[in-house]
């Protein structure tokens, strides 16, 4: 059997590249029906059973690109916000994690101005702790807890982590504004 390997150039993204810049095209062709199918299969299952405050949809009816809404946790700070998420999936997921940011503003020590997320499960091993047993929805209900649960031990925001750690309080006050200004203004759907 003759396998023929095609060179293509670097801004079309077609599948896992090759460290030598190589493309096996029956690999490409596997790896994307696979990512698809599995997209697929957790998608209907958040839809058939979705978990409490959390939806997830593609965005724009892209696969490699989602769209999440989750509710603020009760009993947390963000209580009552409706906080959109955009999830990107890598070409070799679920072998590598989702790169997931807020597109809402959130006052949290483990979440940047721009929105990205410090999170162990978003990080590959050695240092994180992502599996390809990990799926859209468990990712989504971690990061509800971690609005619940902050993280001042591993901070992207150094300064919100102090506060939460000396002045709760205020953390708490500060969270609740930035929820009450950003997270309640445009709430689009309801659960």
């Amino acid at each position: 059997m003759y396998i023929k390997y095609v060179n293509l150039p670097n801004h079309i993204n077609l599948g896992q590249k090759i460290r030598s810049g190589r493309y096996h095209f029956a690999e490409i062709v596997q790896r994307e029906m696979q990512k698809a199918s599995r997209l697929k299969r957790e998608l209907a299952m958040m839809a058939e059973n979705p978990p409490e405050g959390i939806c997830c949809y593609p965005k724009n009816d892209k696969t490699d690109v989602l769209s999440a809404n989750i509710l603020g946790p009760l009993g947390s700070p963000y209580e009552g916000g409706l906080f959109q998420l955009e999830i990107e999936i890598p070409e070799i997921y679920p072998f590598e994690p989702p790169r997931m940011k807020f597109l809402t503003p959130v006052y949290h020590p483990n979440i940047d101005d721009s929105g990205r997320i410090c999170m162990d499960l978003l990080k590959m091993p050695p240092k994180g702790g992502w599996k390809p047993t990990i799926n859209i929805e468990n990712l989504l209900t971690a990061i509800q807890l971690l609005l619940s649960y902050p993280n001042p031990d591993d901070p992207l925001m150094a300064e919100i982590a102090e506060e939460y750690r000396f002045n709760k309080v205020e953390f708490e006050r500060k969270a609740r504004k930035s929820t009450a200004e950003n997270a309640m203004k445009k709430r689009k759907y309801e659960f």
